[in-house]
């Protein structure tokens, strides 16, 4: 009998995606990941939600993101572990799958790290098209950590940003990431608190990472017209801004049942009234309204930006030949045989799958 065909699965390691992401650009990354967000948030109604999975620790919390439409599955495993740093760890580390809904088969498997940075960078963008004043051409950024240099760049090359006003606690951390900006062209003016650096900003991006309730910006502090981008607040117990600012504000969120357990709004009543940013997309709520507006994205991350992300990475490492093809699932004779698929000759079993679709 003839062995039969390995099931096929892309896998997308860490060093492959950094070479893609290498090959496209950073800019066109989170632009064309942007475009994949925006179309498949006028879908909305056509996936299958739910909010992620969440198991916490006092370090941190490990979460599972699925999503669905007729057609694709994804999910995400993602951790977020403020002291990961320490111990020399990344804060943030995620893999995910890209399945086939009519058979269950993953057709890819890929590192998310990366990738996830890209993602929050994008969907701050696309957000912000719509929340915030379209003249807008400087941003604070408090917290100068992994995700600082993603955000600069989206908001600039998608909104045209062109000064940035930085705070981060630990003066490294905004010499990082000033020196990583360094030949992009944003000028940059490094603040000694969060008041001086919201001061004047046309927008505010909060990218801070420790597990608390904080207030890292007040309402005394925010200007007629801004739109705050708050990101670090991510989870339950994990705020960034004053509970009267966002009562002051119109607040719009990914998917309200997510953010109102994990998100700044979870400080406030269940009844608190939050727009979906889907809505504002597809024409169904308004987004800004006038000039002196205060608008608030409160953003947690929703499985469906990975969704996003993930399918354009797979079209990405196809057209650029990336990844290895791996035999994740095993191969059987008989589909209704799995015992006996253990007993297969030894040359059969450990059949290795090699480049785009080859059989070694």
């Amino acid at each position: 009998m003839n062995a039969p065909a390995p099931i096929s699965t892309l896998y997308l390691s860490a060093p492959a995606m950094a070479e893609l992401i290498g090959r496209k650009g950073v800019g066109h990354c989170i632009a064309a990941i942007a475009a994949c967000i925006h179309e498949d948030f006028l879908r909305w109604p056509q996936f299958e939600k739910s909010a992620r999975v969440a198991n916490h620790s006092p370090d941190g919390v490990i979460e599972l993101m699925p999503i669905s439409d007729a057609t694709t599955y994804t999910f995400k495993y993602v951790n977020g572990h403020p002291r990961n740093t320490r111990l020399g760890l990344p804060t943030v580390m995620a893999f995910g799958v890209l399945a086939d809904v009519a058979t269950g088969v993953p057709q890819l498997l890929s590192e998310l790290t990366y990738t996830t940075a890209l993602r929050t960078a994008a969907m701050s963008a696309v957000a912000a098209r719509a929340l915030a004043r379209p003249d807008s051409r400087v941003m604070a950024i408090v917290g100068n950590g992994a995700q600082s240099e993603f955000q600069a760049l989206a908001f600039q090359h998608l909104l045209g940003i062109t000064t940035l006003r930085l705070f981060d606690t630990d003066p490294a951390a905004t010499a990082k990431l000033v020196a990583n900006l360094d030949g992009t062209g944003l000028q940059w003016t490094a603040c000694t608190s969060v008041a001086e650096a919201v001061r004047g900003a046309d927008i505010v991006t909060t990218l801070t990472a420790d597990k608390a309730r904080a207030t890292i910006v007040t309402p005394a502090m925010v200007e007629p017209g801004m739109h705050l981008n708050a990101v670090g607040g991510d989870s339950p117990g994990k705020t960034e801004l004053h509970a009267d600012l966002l009562r002051q504000a119109s607040v719009f969120v990914e998917y309200a049942p997510q953010t109102r357990v994990e998100g700044d709004i979870q400080q406030l009543p269940a009844d608190f009234g939050v727009t979906e940013l889907w809505q504002v997309l597809a024409g169904h709520q308004p987004g800004r309204t006038h000039a002196a507006q205060v608008t608030v994205f409160d953003s947690v991350g929703f499985a469906l930006e990975d969704f996003s992300a993930l399918r354009y990475m797979r079209d990405a490492a196809i057209e650029l030949g990336l990844g290895e093809r791996m035999a994740l699932i095993p191969a059987l004779a008989d589909p209704k045989n799995l015992f006996g698929a253990l007993h297969q000759p030894a040359a059969t079993a450990s059949q290795r799958v090699t480049g785009p679709g080859a059989v070694a």
